[in-house]
């Protein structure tokens, strides 16, 4: 495993990203102590992402879910503000 310094990674990140990629690890360090450690990303340990549609089919709304109770609704704003008051 090749130990590298903090400004040789800054200045080399992309050919060391390359060589990650392909399996190799670096350990970085700062005047000469290492600090942390360059390893590839398992495909295990990589977060999922959310895909839309993931749940379709798991469970239904109503077909009128962006019209619901909208007389109540505007019986609230529009006709009679003051039903509501505390």
């Amino acid at each position: 495993m090749e130990t590298v310094n903090i400004h040789e990674a800054k200045t080399h990140l992309s050919r060391l990203m390359e060589k990650v990629s392909k399996g190799e690890t670096f350990i970085i360090a700062k005047a000469g102590k290492p600090i942390g450690k360059l390893v590839p990303l398992d495909d295990a340990e990589a977060p999922q992402k959310n895909r839309i549609g993931l749940m379709k089919g798991i469970f239904k709304t109503r077909d009128d879910l962006d019209t619901m109770m909208a007389d109540e609704i505007e019986e609230i704003f529009y006709r009679n503000p003051d039903k509501f008051k505390d």
